[in-house]
């Protein structure tokens, strides 16, 4: 991981952090069930969840580093809450992203005339909660010893597996989306280690489902191999993920996805903004699947940082 020191762009540094993961085998976006505390998003000083890329990026540093806080917050957040930054420690940034338009000036302006579109993109400095001292007690996590999962599912998860308004065929030989059929085809809960592993794979599968053209409407692609067919196996990976923060579910077995490292590597390398724009749609399936099940407390609400930035390599 790197500082926020350096001149290359926000996207170009987690792009280049990312692709170097992926190149020793690690999907660095997927979390153990139980990492840290809860296994839960990053979070801001003020308790608000990261969203988009700021949860991946802000996941792997925390990982890197051996952090068990959640917490993240800027040098003088800290000093308002009565902490400090150990001399020493190095800053992680976090990412703010907003687009705007703005009317050409001119009295000349024809009607009609298309405003200019503008983007801008910038980074600030975070430090974790455990890189500072004189923090209030609860921004340190309690370490807790971990217990083996039982076949109990999470109230959340729960709630998503019964309320999830999908079609579905359960008793196939695989786990997939039919986006012809608009149908999720599921094998039975007793071929998976656990309920858990059944329910996270069906949220990855929600992932692809959010995508049909009478939801969100991306484009799948059409055979193994194709860019947008492996850009699409990754928003939903990424997808199930953040639904497996939000929910409490495992995502760590979901590694029948290796052979899709290639496809991804090659779509990053073409294009630093495609790691942005998956998460960010990753990010919309999500808040889709939630909305969709009664799961979501935090409404439409998303940083800025998350909005999607146009790319080439998903068309």
């Amino acid at each position: 991981m790197t500082s926020v020191a350096g001149t290359a762009s926000p996207a170009d540094t987690i792009t280049a952090g990312i692709i170097a993961r992926l190149e020793q085998g690690v999907r660095p976006w997927i979390r153990p069930w139980r990492a840290g505390v809860s296994g839960g998003r990053p979070l801001r000083a003020n308790g608000e969840a990261y969203r988009g890329m700021n949860t991946f990026w802000l996941w792997m540093a925390a990982e890197q580093a051996g952090f068990a806080s959640r917490t993240w917050m800027t040098y003088q957040q800290a000093q308002l809450l009565g902490g400090q930054v150990r001399i020493g420690e190095r800053s992680q940034f976090a990412i703010f992203y907003k687009a705007y338009t703005k009317r050409a000036a001119g009295a000349g302006q024809a009607a009609g005339d298309a405003d200019e579109l503008r983007r801008v993109m910038r980074r600030y400095a975070v430090f974790n909660a455990d890189q500072i001292d004189g923090l209030p007690a609860h921004y340190y996590p309690t370490r807790i010893e971990l217990v083996p999962p039982t076949d109990q599912l999470p109230a959340r998860a729960e709630a998503f597996v019964e309320r999830l308004p999908a079609r579905a065929r359960h008793g196939r030989d695989q786990a997939y989306y039919d986006r012809g059929a608009d149908l999720i085809a599921m094998p039975l809960v007793g071929l998976f280690g656990t309920r858990a592993h059944w329910a996270a794979t069906l949220a990855h599968e929600a992932g692809h489902w959010t995508g049909h053209p009478d939801r969100l409407d991306r484009t799948f692609g059409k055979r193994f191999g194709d860019a947008a067919y492996a850009f699409e196996e990754l928003c939903a990976e990424m997808c199930a993920c953040l639904l497996g923060a939000d929910l409490g579910l495992p995502v760590d077995h979901l590694d029948d996805h290796a052979a899709y490292i290639g496809h991804w590597l090659g779509i990053l390398r073409k294009d630093s903004r495609a790691l942005l724009t998956a998460a960010a749609r990753a990010e919309a399936a999500c808040g889709f699947v939630l909305r969709a099940t009664g799961l979501d407390a935090d409404g439409d609400s998303r940083d800025a940082g998350d909005i999607a930035v146009p790319i080439e390599a998903a068309a």
